[in-house]
C-alpha cells in the first residue's frame, strides 16, 4: 500500500519526480539516485500571495519551481526588502540557515499561484555523501546561482535608478512584464513612483 502511495504522487508528472529530469540535464543520474529522489521529494502548491516559508518556520526544504514566480524578502522597520525573484525551473529556499536548524528572518512568498517540488535537506545531504555525480550536479547548479547573485549584487551597486532598470532588462528581462511593479521596485531599491516614471520614459524612447 505504501508503495502505491509513493507512485501515485507522481501520476501527474509522467510517473517520476520532475527533479530527476532537471538533475539529469546537468549530469546523468544512477538508478539508485533516481529512486531516492522519487521517494523523498514531493509536490506542493501555494496560492498567490501565500508564504511558502516565514521566520516562524524551520528550514527543512529547498523547492524546485514548476509553475509560477516566487520572491524572497526581509522586513526592515516595517518595509519589505525583496532580495530575489525566481521563476520556473529554478531552485529556491532560505539562504541564511541552509541545511541547518537555525532561525532565519527571510520570507519566501508566492507572487503567482505556484506548483513546487519540495526537496528535503536530508536528501541533498544523502546524495552528496553517497554519489559523486551529485557533487557535479551541485557544482553546476551553484554556478548558476552564483551568476544570478552576481547580477543582483551588481544591480545594487549601480548609482543611477535608470541604470538599475536597464541592467534588470538585460539580466532578468522576464521580470518587468510578469512581476508586479511594487516587487520589482523593491528588488531594485527604488520607490514605485520612480520605477514607473523610468519605465514610462524608456517605453516612449523605444
Amino acid at each position: 500500500m505504501a508503495g502505491a502511495q509513493e507512485n501515485s504522487k507522481w501520476d501527474s508528472y509522467n510517473g517520476a519526480s520532475p527533479l530527476i529530469a532537471l538533475y539529469n540535464s546537468f549530469h546523468p543520474l544512477t538508478a539508485e539516485m533516481e529512486a531516492l529522489i522519487d521517494s523523498l521529494t514531493f509536490p506542493v502548491s501555494f496560492r498567490k500571495n501565500r508564504y511558502i516559508i516565514s521566520p516562524i518556520d524551520r528550514n527543512r526544504y529547498l523547492y524546485l519551481i514548476l509553475k509560477g514566480v516566487v520572491r524572497g524578502f526581509y522586513k526592515e522597520s516595517g518595509t519589505e526588502i525583496t532580495s530575489w525573484i525566481c521563476q520556473e525551473n529554478e531552485i529556491v529556499g532560505t539562504i541564511r540557515n541552509l541545511w541547518t536548524a537555525e532561525e532565519s528572518d527571510e520570507y519566501l512568498q508566492a507572487i503567482e499561484d505556484v506548483e513546487l517540488i519540495a526537496i528535503p535537506h536530508e536528501l541533498t545531504t544523502m546524495l552528496y555523501k553517497n554519489f559523486a555525480e551529485a557533487n557535479i550536479i551541485g557544482r553546476k547548479i551553484m554556478e548558476l546561482h552564483y551568476r544570478g547573485a552576481n547580477d543582483r549584487g551588481f544591480i545594487c551597486q549601480i548609482p543611477s535608478a535608470t541604470g538599475r532598470y536597464k541592467h534588470l532588462l538585460r539580466a532578468f528581462p522576464w521580470m518587468i512584464n510578469r512581476v508586479p511593479l511594487r516587487y520589482v521596485a523593491s528588488f531594485l531599491g527604488l520607490r514605485l513612483e520612480t520605477l514607473s516614471r523610468i519605465r514610462s520614459g524608456e517605453n516612449k524612447k523605444a
